[in-house]
């Protein structure tokens, strides 16, 4: 499933997508403050958002955090 998730957040990402995650507390969510390109918006509505809330952030942690590390 980790695959899976990496492989979903890195297609978006390759498709122009824009969204950063945010790690707080195990609390988990994104940001973004530059518009994603039609297909990476597509993308995240067709493939990311129609998925369950635990699977949906598992594929968030694979995007790029604005959390210092």
């Amino acid at each position: 499933m980790e695959n899976l998730s990496k492989q979903l957040a890195e297609e978006y990402m390759r498709l122009g997508g824009h969204r950063r995650a945010v790690i707080d507390d195990n609390l988990v969510s994104t940001r973004c403050w530059e518009q994603d390109t039609p297909e990476a918006a597509q993308f995240w509505t067709d493939r990311i958002d129609t998925l369950e809330p635990a699977r949906r952030r598992q594929v968030v942690c694979f995007l790029p955090t604005i959390n210092r590390i």
